[in-house]
């Protein structure tokens, strides 16, 4: 066996494949260029690991998982709302993985170890910032502004929705930006006849969630 002493030279190195590293990726190998992605945790099974259609009454403990368990083994990571027993599995071992911070200025790191990193419990939820947030600091004098406005990333957030598909209905409301909608999700007739009674009497706003949750087919992709 004659064993290749040529190293492969790559343009890109990318350290993790979360959201943020899988697009960085994605735009890299679209421009032609030759990228090596790096990833602690492995590969999901979706048919093994996947728990997206399981009903509560088919696990153990009806969805809210094994709490002693839990504790001994995820002190920091059961703290994150998505880590149930739906998807705990998706979450580190706090004791295989642990970390440090100064003493008086301790932070949560929730963590996910497996290709596509915490891609898998963030609920699809798909809002986009305003300048409520942006520009919050003009707004009631606290902290500072951010450096950008939401118009500067108004066409990023276009770019993203229009590539991963996000269902919602345009509402025109300035704190909760509109996007590149594929139609809402139906509302359900009790949430229908909620939508109707809370607009009428307090004249707020009710709509569907604004989900990456494909509600026709999108880039070949089935809803």
């Amino acid at each position: 066996m004659i064993l290749s002493t040529k190293a492969k030279v790559y343009d890109a190195l990318v350290v993790g494949s979360g959201a943020s590293g899988g697009w960085v990726a994605k735009e890299l190998t679209e421009q032609g260029m030759e990228v090596l992605m790096l990833e602690a945790g492995p590969p999901k099974i979706p048919t093994r690991d996947f728990t997206e259609h399981v009903w509560p009454y088919q696990l153990k403990f009806r969805g809210f998982g094994d709490q002693k368990a839990l504790l001994e083994k995820q002190p920091i990571q059961r703290l994150c709302y998505a880590c149930d027993e739906y998807s705990h599995q998706f979450f580190v071992d706090d004791h295989e993985n642990p970390y440090t911070f100064p003493i008086d200025k301790p932070f949560l790191w929730i963590r996910g170890r497996q290709v596509g990193g915490k891609t898998f419990c963030w609920a699809r939820e798909s809002y986009r910032y305003s300048d409520y947030e942006f520009k919050a600091a003009s707004r009631d004098g606290y902290e500072q502004d951010w450096p950008f406005s939401y118009k500067d990333l108004e066409p990023y957030y276009d770019k993203v929705e229009s590539f991963i598909g996000v269902s919602g209905s345009r509402e025109g409301l300035e704190q909760m930006p509109d996007g590149q909608f594929l139609p809402p999700m139906n509302l359900s007739c009790g949430s229908v006849l909620s939508k109707q009674i809370i607009e009428k009497k307090f004249g707020w706003r009710v709509m569907p969630d604004r989900v990456a949750n494909l509600t026709v087919p999108h880039h070949g992709r089935p809803a």
